[in-house]
């Protein structure tokens, strides 16, 4: 018999886990609440007649598991159309260096030469060269890790931006290990951050070279497309889950479904309410302790004629409290199509750790504050058309601790029940279907092994 296997939630995390069950031929049932599925790789919006996607752009090359799943449905992946990134300065957009892995060059004399910080600035990150590894073992936030090994200035004007700013979060919050353990790696190896990246950059360039980062040739959204088309009424919209056991999953409604085993793929808080209203012995408190902050993308579509106005590159990051965007993607340049014809289409990102308050502002006053700093750095005019999408405690934090928080979970959980997802496997495409991977594979032992009260097949 087929093991039946509930799985709560239709986002990315949830689709795939459900997607590998049906490979390795399971009946996994996704329930979603909402009307659509996806989660944050939502449905585009229409902004001066373009269809934009609002969720994540791309997902991570260097990181495999996203590209294969990809391929497997079949879709067609391409690179952006533009590469390298620059740093918001009181003197305009800096480039990044190329030569540099997250943020940090692996060339000397790039460090001193490099006018996004002060003379004094680029002297003290060098004194990364000179430092002696930490050896207490003593978990670190991301922040203190940077600020040991490359001093202050580095690590707020131009480091933190990039890295903490794709978790939304505060970089002296942040867990190292949970979120760039590979910095960890590179102190232990190489001694130095510096050298840690230089090391990685010949490495890379040992192999093929590719591209940072790839999409399906239709967008994100062409993923969840594949996965829900390839569950078929495996996916059930509309559907509330109040409850949970092994054996059942209980619905809005007073209706009940027997289950193997069960998937809650509904983020931290969700899967807490779930198992505290369950009769089982309650939800483990550390699922109340992964807390999430609140973002928003906002689209600025600029009149024809302003194609020309966006430098050569992917997008830009700020430092925080330099601006009313933590960065902004451009994405006529990073993602050239036809439709833009010779329009800027520029997304801007707001919100943060410590900086949520600005979501409370209307609509037009984001917008009007994202497109007056554009205008100081950029020659673009207001905007002709505009949206603004917020995401309510979407992303995450992973605080010191996190990996300990996250296994004391999975190993407190009633039998038979699994969680997945951004709240606990990484917050990129390519993390959760990794994590879809080895959580079906759990799930798939679980199932396998026999146990009293187990479904049996119907007479």
């Amino acid at each position: 018999m087929k093991p039946r296997v509930a799985v709560v939630g239709g986002g990315i995390a949830g689709l795939a886990t459900a997607f590998r069950l049906q490979r390795a031929g399971a009946e996994p049932v996704v329930f979603e609440r909402a009307p659509t599925y996806g989660g944050v790789i939502a449905p585009p919006v229409t902004v001066g007649g373009l269809s934009l996607e609002p969720g994540p752009d791309s997902l991570a090359a260097r990181k495999p598991w996203g590209a294969g799943l990809c391929r497997e449905l079949g879709l067609t992946l391409v690179p952006p159309g533009a590469t390298g990134a620059f740093l918001w300065t009181d003197a305009g957009l800096v480039p990044y260096l190329r030569g540099t892995a997250f943020g940090i060059p692996g060339d000397v004399g790039d460090v001193l030469r490099w006018p996004g910080l002060s003379r004094r600035g680029r002297l003290r990150a060098l004194a990364d060269l000179l430092k002696r590894k930490r050896r207490d073992g003593i978990e670190e936030t991301l922040g203190e890790l940077l600020r040991r090994r490359l001093g202050d200035e580095a690590t707020d004007r131009a480091v933190a931006p990039l890295l903490a700013g794709l978790h939304a979060g505060a970089v002296d919050r942040l867990s190292a290990e949970a979120t760039f353990p590979e910095l960890l790696a590179w102190e232990s190896s190489q001694g130095s951050l510096i050298r840690g990246s230089q090391a990685a950059m010949r490495t890379a360039s040992r192999g093929a070279p590719g591209p940072l980062f790839l999409r399906p040739d239709r967008g994100m959204r062409a993923l969840v497309d594949a996965l829900a088309e390839a569950l078929g009424a495996g996916l059930r919209l509309g559907v509330e889950v109040t409850a949970v056991s092994e054996g059942t999953v209980e619905l809005a409604g007073g209706a009940s479904e027997p289950v193997d085993a069960v998937v809650l793929a509904c983020g931290a808080r969700g899967s807490a309410t779930l198992l505290g209203a369950s009769r089982l012995s309650g939800a483990p408190p550390g699922l109340t302790e992964i807390g999430a902050v609140s973002t928003a993308v906002v689209f600025l579509v600029y009149p024809p004629g302003t194609s020309d106005a966006l430098p050569d590159g992917t997008g830009f990051v700020v430092p925080s409290g330099a601006a009313p965007m933590t960065a902004a993607t451009f994405v006529s340049r990073k993602w050239p199509d036809e439709r833009f014809a010779d329009r800027a289409v520029v997304r801007c990102y707001v919100g943060a750790a410590g900086e949520e308050d600005v979501l409370d502002a209307p609509d037009d006053e984001i917008v009007d504050a994202c497109a007056r700093h554009l205008g100081a750095v950029l020659d673009l005019p207001a905007p002709n058309a505009s949206h603004v999408h917020r995401w309510w405690n979407a992303m995450p934090q992973y605080e010191r601790g996190h990996r300990h928080r996250v296994e004391e979970i999975r190993a407190s959980l009633p039998e038979g029940i699994f969680v997945a997802g951004s709240a606990f496997d990484g917050v990129g495409v390519s993390d959760l279907a990794r994590a879809a991977e080895e959580t079906a594979e759990q799930v798939l032992v679980h199932t396998s092994t026999p146990r009293p009260g187990r479904r049996k097949e119907p007479a």
